[in-house]
């Protein structure tokens, strides 16, 4: 607890610290505000009910930040940056130009890759905004709209989302954390006190134990988070002794720490967003009088939350994005490259190929255990649903994975911050 109180007195008495933390705080809020924000031509009735029955805009009023709970001008949040981030990741394994911008041409390739996402942003908002608004008007919850109306609309949201993404961007650069995890988990946090006065306005007495056990897993589930986030995999290394001039360089010893968990919450967001394209695009066919597209928003409809093909479907993807993710963003090759050229090695492992080999062996087996254990909290809420019955549980594993994991991030950023302040 000293130790807590003596960071927070560092970060206030720190004019550095002090401003990044207030702008983070002030992004937060002026983000609630813009949801609350909504749209022309909403009827409230129509929009509170059709939420109520669909689990489907449940998960992406999370995503918007509760923005689609009030169909204000971010109702789509991050979303569209998230899908167009995945869309530039997959095709650096496609396209061997985009590979070398981001893995070779440091800090401007990667930047120029950020631009290139932001540049893919705004189609994919176009199309996720009209699909989201004709659904929206279909279900008589936007009414007496003219085409101007309508134009209109999908201009505003695609504005909003680009907004979002930037405010995410500033959040980054200016204060502490990742500025679109930030986002997400303020999303997150919003929804806990309705939920939690909906358990409370539909309490019953029988349900306490459960609710008591709902409690106590909530608290392994964190707990388990937590020690999977941190778990590291250290690897010895050794620095070759050199001799310059009368002296002696090197000799020392240290770790390479691999992380369990390398790909973070990450592949649970790529995945959702996957699981919910066709979801959308069945929403949007089933308001059509052909026949055939009738049929197909059948077929595509089989995604929704309560089916079993949705549970395999979502482990197998977390499970697939978290050995991708992990392939994309850490290097074997490079960082046996860059031991060699210190002069550093691992002990009983040959410099060069065989270090790459042995790193990507030793990365692999620990990622499976990642893996797995991210598979299983992303359908932990769909079995304890199938279970129970219960369908109002404030933080379900995905969003309690998020919660925990932006909260561990973002205590890293600032004693980081605080430690260069205090060196």
């Amino acid at each position: 607890m000293e130790n807590f109180l003596s960071k927070i007195k560092l970060i206030w008495t720190d004019t550095i610290l002090r401003k990044r933390v207030f702008f983070v705080l002030f992004a937060l809020v002026l983000f609630r505000l813009l949801s609350a924000i909504p749209i022309p031509g909403i009827d409230t009735v129509e929009l509170s009910r059709f939420l109520t029955n669909n689990q489907f805009f449940g998960i992406l009023n999370i995503f918007s930040g509760g923005g689609l709970s009030n169909l204000s001008i971010i109702m789509l949040g991050v979303g569209p940056y998230i899908t167009s981030s995945i869309i530039m990741q997959l095709l650096t394994i496609m396209v061997p130009a985009l590979k070398r911008i981001y893995h070779e041409e440091g800090e401007a390739g990667r930047k120029k890759f950020t631009q290139y996402s932001r540049l893919l942003t705004v189609p994919l908002a176009a199309i996720q905004g009209f699909s989201l608004l004709a659904i929206l008007e279909s279900q008589k919850i936007l009414v007496n709209l003219t085409a101007f109306d309508r134009v209109s609309n999908i201009i505003i949201v695609i504005a909003g989302s680009m907004l979002i993404m930037w405010i995410g961007e500033l959040m980054s650069e200016f204060g502490i954390g990742n500025g679109v995890s930030l986002l997400i988990f303020a999303g997150i946090v919003s929804q806990i006190p309705a939920e939690v006065s909906q358990l409370i306005f539909k309490f019953d007495v029988s349900q306490v134990p459960l609710l008591l056990l709902f409690v106590a897993a909530g608290a392994l589930v964190i707990a388990g988070v937590v020690v999977v986030t941190e778990a590291e995999r250290p690897i010895p290394v050794t620095y070759a002794k050199r001799v310059r001039g009368m002296k002696m360089y090197g000799g020392g010893s240290t770790y390479l720490p691999l992380r369990v968990n390398q790909a973070g919450v990450i592949p649970i967001i790529f995945a959702l967003s996957l699981l919910l394209f066709p979801q959308m695009i069945g929403n949007f066919l089933a308001s059509s009088s052909n026949s055939i597209l009738l049929s197909i928003s059948k077929v595509l409809m089989a995604f929704s939350q309560t089916s079993v093909l949705y549970a395999v479907l979502y482990f197998i993807l977390v499970f697939l994005f978290t050995y991708f993710y992990t392939a994309v963003t850490f290097d074997p090759e490079a960082l046996a490259t860059n031991l060699q050229k210190n002069g550093a090695f691992i002990p009983g492992i040959r410099p060069g190929v065989s270090t790459s080999q042995y790193i990507s062996k030793v990365l692999s087996r620990i990622t499976l255990l990642g893996a797995v254990f991210l598979g299983f909290i992303a359908v932990l809420p769909l079995i304890v649903r199938s279970l129970t019955g219960i369908t109002e549980i404030a933080l379900g594993g995905t969003a309690l994975l998020i919660v925990v994991s932006v909260v561990l991030d973002l205590i890293k950023k600032i004693d980081a911050q605080i430690s260069m302040r205090e060196y």
